[in-house]
């Protein structure tokens, strides 16, 4: 007799790769008139280094369910593509020379062998690449559909600048305050420089946005980190009239969702980057004080500016606001702790009643009004917002003794009435800044004309194509590389024909990746961005996961899609039906993986490891939930290798067996149940995301399986069931040994389309059930009983045990009480 064939996955794995390559296992029909089933995670940017381990749980998740949909007969479509565009390929093309368009490519084909070594089902026939003229001259079209509707525009906005190189710099560019180009001892510190810029009116749809995500299938806190973000604020805006250094004419409209404390303010807050700052203050006494506190303020991003916890801030002096409520003069201050992307980068402060307000009021000892009876400090947020009836009006001219929201009304109307406020909402997000002065990204398809202004570049004459450059180097003059393109760069005026010149902006990456699932279903089409009918087949996407971009992409996808929903070119306004962030995958110390540390995992090592792909996989499922952050464990990976050799010893092990009747009908019966029983809980588990469990209801059915085969052998005729049910069952996380092992067992396609087992629930009511029996509250034994026995043969049975005899010393028991197919419950 041949030796047992052993479990190899470095022989198996390229053989099946090969195999669904060859045979477009994972080759979606688009047009198919079965059920469909759409998901796929977050597109990933292609990296020189690679994937790692976050990605591999990233792509995995997703995997595991297309796998199944596809397993249990759906058209199941799991897409690939990248998102492409963006700064690392352009800063090495800075050092190098090199054109982006060469190391992408290069990218992008590792990233091809890396994914197919993992094992996923992805559709390779349909690949999309943002960075490539095909896709992104659908993304101008999507720019064009925006600003036909007005809803993209064009205004001021202040930029990270470089004095050195003459160029914008992101966010992620600078770095202690300085070019990430030029940190050194002697480099000057960056400046912020205006720029006019193009922006998406994500504003005009933040109300519908908002009041659709409480009903969104997301991870939860996903829905609330949008609501956050979008931040409508129900308030009033006040006026207060400016005097000294010349502002008598000017005013400050301040939004509050607290007017009922206006009586309170004793100083007023403008941020750095307020124009009024710009235009006053040189005139204060302190003016020196005040432009180094604004240079200070501006090299910080605003994140850090809100993390900060000591608040600090300057003077204007001479500078003063008119509370328009009772005419009271109050300072003006400057300070970085008020943001200008945020209402109208102004504030009345009121130290009796925020918190911010009263620790920036003890440390520079400026007064601070009580408005409550208490004539205490009573913190706005936590003690009074909640329920401002129970707090009476104090300090406030006519409106003492009322409560603050009869006062808030009040106030409010008295400010309309005389023409010095009125009620209002807005929002802490901002309109879509989408502008980068960057070469590598989709070119802005408008031409900026001296007589006509800015002119779309006519449908027919997308897409304004990326010109190869010899120095990828910033232009100098806060433009981007493009305008040394000079032959790309000038153009005539599609309008009237006079010349003109290409805006050299490119549009942030995010832009391409708010659309991509609609690309997705047309990947090919030259003459549309996607087909609306196939759309309508499609969309919504069933299943969307990420452990990244839970506000900002998200959100773009759903303003996109909402956008295009109403242009009657997509069916519903939500782009992602079931959207599920997951969490980290942890170094082994708890920590974050980090190039710095040195402490990441390749997948490929490991798959290489001898241990493969399918081990890696189904680890990474059975760690923790998905949604629970876990550290990679090193003992881990043996267990998961072992659990799949065990599988594929049952199944070499049975097919060395000649055929064989049954002579135990027990054994029938209990492979059938175990078997049964793990199909009801994997399926319903994989559906629900909770991989773990269903990875250890299958380990907790091949334990059964080893009992039944160490008692008897393979003498049941529900052997050859239960073998491919578990192949089935364990196929969407071991893709390849489940392959092996299902044309082992006499198939000649393939496991992974329309084999999944079906549930007989006839096979889940058992013959006997086990019940806890206590004594006085604590288990003492457990008895098996026949599932009919009635409730006095069960208490008796009870009652037989040698344990309970044992702790019930002797006595009689005062209640024996049976609770149904649970326990019996005795009291000594």
């Amino acid at each position: 007799m041949l030796p047992m064939k052993r479990y190899s996955p470095k022989d198996i794995e390229p053989k099946w790769q090969a195999y669904w390559d060859e045979n477009g296992t994972y080759v979606a029909d688009l047009d198919s008139e079965k059920e469909k089933y759409y998901g796929f995670a977050m597109f990933n940017y292609p990296s020189g280094a690679g994937i790692h381990l976050g990605h591999a749980k990233n792509f995995t998740i997703p995997d595991i369910l297309m796998r199944l949909k596809r397993q249990q007969g759906y058209e199941s479509y799991s897409p690939v593509g990248f998102d492409s565009f963006g700064l690392p390929a352009e800063n090495y093309a800075i050092k190098t020379g090199q054109s982006p368009r060469v190391t992408t490519d290069e990218a992008i084909e590792s990233y091809r062998n890396q994914y197919r070594q993992m094992g996923w089902s992805m559709d390779w026939t349909k690949v999309i690449d943002s960075s490539k003229v095909d896709y992104y001259k659908w993304t101008q079209w999507c720019f064009l559909q925006l600003h036909e509707e007005g809803l993209a525009y064009q205004k001021e906005s202040l930029q990270w600048w470089c004095e050195i190189d003459k160029s914008v710099l992101s966010d992620e560019q600078v770095i202690a305050g300085k070019c990430w180009r030029h940190d050194g001892a002697d480099d000057p510190l960056v400046t912020k420089k205006s720029l006019r810029q193009w922006f998406f009116k994500i504003t005009d749809y933040a109300d519908e946005i908002l009041e659709a995500t409480d009903d969104l299938n997301w991870t939860p806190w996903v829905k609330i980190a949008q609501k956050n973000w979008i931040g409508r604020s129900e308030g009033t805006v006040a006026t207060f009239q400016l005097e000294g250094l010349g502002a008598d004419t000017e005013h400050v409209d301040v939004f509050t969702t607290a007017i009922e404390t206006i009586f309170g303010v004793t100083f007023m807050v403008l941020a750095p980057e307020h124009p009024l700052v710009a235009t006053y203050a040189q005139h204060a006494d302190n003016a020196q004080d005040v432009d180094e506190y604004v240079l200070h303020a501006m090299r910080k991003s605003d994140i850090d500016r809100e993390k900060e916890k000591v608040k600090t801030g300057v003077p204007v002096e001479g500078l003063f606001a008119i509370n328009p409520v009772n005419g009271e003069k109050v300072p003006v201050w400057v300070a970085d702790y008020v943001l200008m992307g945020y209402g109208s980068g102004a504030i009345m402060a009121v130290p009796g009643q925020d918190e911010r307000d009263y620790e920036f009021a003890q440390k520079y000892d400026l007064p601070i009004i009580y408005t409550t009876t208490k004539n205490e400090f009573v913190s706005y947020g936590p003690e009074i917002k909640p329920d401002r009836a129970k707090f009476t009006m104090a300090n406030s001219g006519e409106f003492d003794g009322q409560n603050l929201e009869e006062a808030r009304q009040n106030i409010t109307k008295w400010l309309e009435d005389a023409g010095k406020g009125e009620a209002k909402t807005t929002y802490k997000m901002r309109d879509w800044l989408i502008s980068r002065q960057r070469y590598w990204g989709a070119p802005i398809p408008i031409i900026n004309c001296a007589d006509c202004g800015a002119v779309p570049v006519p449908e027919d004459q997308l897409p304004v194509q990326l010109p190869e450059l010899d120095d990828y180097h910033p232009s100098g003059d806060g433009r981007s590389p493009l305008a040394k393109a000079k032959d790309w760069l000038h153009v005539e005026c599609p309008r009237c024909g006079k010349p003109a010149e290409r805006e050299t902006d490119t549009m942030d990456g995010y832009v391409c990746s708010s659309w991509y699932q609609m690309r997705y279903l047309s990947p090919h089409d030259d003459t549309q961005a996607w087909d609306p009918k196939r759309a309508e087949e499609w969309m919504p996407v069933k299943f969307y996961n990420g452990g990244d971009h839970a506000t900002a992409h998200l959100l773009y996808a759903r303003f996109f899609t909402r956008f295009f929903h109403k242009k009657g070119l997509v069916p519903t306004p939500e782009p992602f039906e079931h959207m599920y962030f997951h969490a980290k995958i942890l170094a082994e110390d708890g920590t974050f993986f980090s190039k710095s540390k040195g402490n990441g995992i390749d997948p490929l090592e490991v798959i290489n490891s001898g241990y493969g792909a399918d081990a890696l996989r189904t680890y990474l499922s059975f760690i923790a939930p998905p949604d629970v952050e876990s550290p990679w464990n090193s003992d881990g990976l043996p267990s998961s290798y072992r659990f799949l050799n065990r599988i594929w010893t049952l199944v070499q092990e049975f097919m060395e067996v000649e055929s064989q009747t049954s002579s135990v009908e027990s054994h029938d019966k209990e492979l059938l149940q175990a078997t049964h029983k793990t199909i009801q809980k994997v399926t319903s588990d994989i559906e629900a995301i909770k991989y773990n469990t269903a990875i250890s209801a299958m380990m907790e059915c091949v334990n059964v399986l080893y009992k039944i085969k160490d008692e008897d052998g393979y003498q049941s005729s529900a052997w050859q069931f239960a073998l491919e049910s578990i192949v089935q069952l364990v196929a969407p996380f071991a893709p390849h040994v489940a392959e092996e092992l299902w044309h082992d067992l006499g198939h000649d396609d393939s496991v992974h389309v329309g084999h999944w087992p079906e549930l007989d629930e006839s096979h889940l009511i058992s013959d006997t059930m086990t019940l806890a029996v206590q004594v006085n509250g604590k288990v003492r034994a457990e008895i098996e009983v026949a599932a009919d026995a009635d409730e006095e043969a069960i208490k008796s049975e009870a009652l037989a045990q040698e344990n309970v005899h044992a702790h019930l010393s002797g006595k009689q028991p005062k209640k024996v009480i049976y609770v149904k197919n649970r326990l019996v419950s005795i009291v000594a």
